[in-house]
């Protein structure tokens, strides 16, 4: 039985500077079998024209609010900068049209409970892509824990590493740095790293972290020096509700090509190893795992003709489109977002440092 194609229209595919949507979502969307993508629309009609020439994409639309205003469109993803997503996630949900949105969803878990509560109004299916979750290897060990195969968890211990938020900085990354803007290594490594330490072992019941400013002067283009108030780099620890013992490191600033992530759950009859990372962090890039020491073989998901930026978000949309289809609810979640930003929150790491040359507990 053949099944209509669902229209994906795309807020922030813009292929002047590249960036994240072109790099991620774009391919992920083209690879979804039974999702088109069917419409772009960006800051200006003339950057929309632009990228969807070079995507092939149908049409470009005058603004946001006129693609989400389209009854061709089905879903409405939004990968424009986090200060937009309230606007358009909002006016989506109204709109009756399915979401899926770039992490962080918004400015503060605040905002989110807000947009949650909208989207669960309206009834329509909302995926928050925090794609780590859909890693084939981060998969493969959830279904091994849920299955006994290690006994009880005791402990989860992660280092998760990025290229971003070290000494140098590109001028247009410089809006990063603002705290308003939500987009820092604490709000974003650090919520990646988090949502799979759950996603694995479950909610937490407590956690605290120290956090540092490792550079505390960044070079702006190799010309300028600017001072950085939000942190680069969190310790943190804590225990899940199940009470397993969780110690989380996270770090900025790391060389493009040592940009490590490894993952160790301890059970009391065996040990899980999640081992991989990329520049952009692990979630945007290759995992393995591995069951006491021996690789586990993942299978035709962990690999493809997708590059491994985009092989994750590509299973967050195909999840997407089966709970369209099917009614399920299999993808993160605009609630699960809100309460992930309130972790992030009760451990400062979205706060500016009130010292930028020590130590702060929060």
């Amino acid at each position: 039985m053949h099944t209509k194609s669902l229209k994906v229209g795309v807020i922030g595919l813009n292929v002047d500077g590249a960036g994240w949507a072109a790099e991620g979502h774009a391919p992920a969307i083209r690879a979804t079998e039974g999702l088109d993508l069917a419409g772009v629309a960006t800051r200006s009609i003339d950057s929309a024209r632009r990228a969807a020439e070079y995507f092939d994409i149908p049409r470009a639309y005058e603004n946001p609010g006129e693609l989400i205003a389209d009854p061709a469109i089905d879903i409405v993803a939004v990968i424009s900068p986090v200060p937009t997503h309230r606007e358009y996630i909002l006016a989506a949900s109204r709109a009756h049209k399915h979401v899926i949105t770039e992490w962080p969803v918004a400015a503060g878990a605040e905002q989110m409970r807000e947009i949650a509560d909208e989207a669960e109004d309206a009834r329509v299916h909302h995926a928050v892509n925090l794609q780590a979750r859909r890693s084939p290897a981060l998969v493969r060990a959830g279904g091994f824990l849920a299955e006994g195969h290690i006994g009880r968890v005791l402990s989860v211990n992660v280092v998760s590493t990025t290229a971003g938020f070290g000494p140098r900085v590109p001028a247009a990354y410089l809006p990063l740095e603002s705290p308003e803007a939500w987009t820092s290594l604490g709000t974003i490594q650090t919520a990646h790293t988090l949502d799979a330490v759950t996603s694995l072992v479950g909610p937490l019941d407590d956690l605290t972290a120290i956090l540092d400013v490792q550079y505390p002067e960044v070079v702006v283009d190799g010309e300028r020096t600017v001072a950085r108030t939000l942190t680069d780099h969190v310790v943190a620890h804590g225990r899940a509700a199940s009470g397993a013992t969780v110690s989380i490191e996270v770090i900025g600033g790391r060389p493009e090509s040592d940009t490590p992530f490894r993952l160790e759950i301890y059970g009391d009859h065996g040990v899980l190893t999640v081992e991989g990372g990329g520049p952009r962090g692990f979630q945007a890039g290759p995992l393995a795992l591995r069951r006491d020491g021996r690789q586990v073989d993942l299978g035709e998901h962990a690999a493809g003709d997708l590059a491994p930026s985009a092989l994750n978000v590509a299973h967050t949309y195909r999840a997407l489109r089966d709970d369209i289809r099917g009614g399920g609810s299999t993808v993160p979640t605009l609630r699960e977002a809100a309460d992930l930003a309130g972790w992030i929150e009760r451990i400062g790491a979205s706060r500016p440092l009130e010292r930028t040359t020590g130590k702060e507990d929060a």
